[in-house]
């Protein structure tokens, strides 16, 4: 996996050259990273929804002490949940790996570290899109733009202070 790594990290600063007079290199490296990770979800989601779960209703059942339960999950959703965890472990390890290569953290802690990020994020643009587009009026799309700015603010701090910090 190092040596992934390694190839991963001289590959974008192979790219960050032309760059290297106005973003500093470890931004670039993890705007690299995050949006890499991103087009890794995007066509992960693609699949799981069109040829994994093929539009259809996901039906869980369990039990619980005697109790049955039975929950029907949209296909959209569905997929979320089944590529979440995967760009989950890919963002952390890119991030690990290339991005914050320095943190003396144990990786147990700065994956724990690293998935508070991620949820604050995914709270933070459940509760914008809301208060842009339900309270202030805004329209959708210009709304998720500027709340990903602010995540994308908050997670590279977040992750270089807290989770991958020194």
């Amino acid at each position: 996996m190092q040596n992934l790594a390694k190839i991963i990290t001289n590959f974008v600063d192979f790219l960050y050259k032309p760059f290297e007079k106005v973003v500093p290199k470890q931004l670039f490296r993890y705007a690299a990273c995050g949006g890499g990770n991103m087009v890794l979800d995007w066509v992960l989601y693609f699949l799981v929804y069109n040829f994994v779960i093929g539009h259809e209703l996901v039906n869980l059942q369990f039990s619980i002490c005697n109790f049955q339960f039975a929950q029907a999950i949209t296909p959209h959703i569905a997929a979320l949940c089944i590529v979440f965890p995967i760009t989950l472990l890919t963002g952390f390890w890119l991030n690990r790996h290339v991005t914050f290569t320095q943190s003396s953290l144990k990786g147990y802690r700065q994956l724990g570290r690293y998935t508070l990020i991620v949820f604050l994020n995914l709270a933070i643009n459940y509760f914008g899109l809301k208060l842009c587009v339900e309270v202030w009026g805004w329209y959708p799309t210009p709304s998720k733009m500027f709340i990903t700015c602010l995540t994308i603010a908050i997670s590279f701090f977040g992750q270089k202070y807290y989770s991958f910090r020194k």
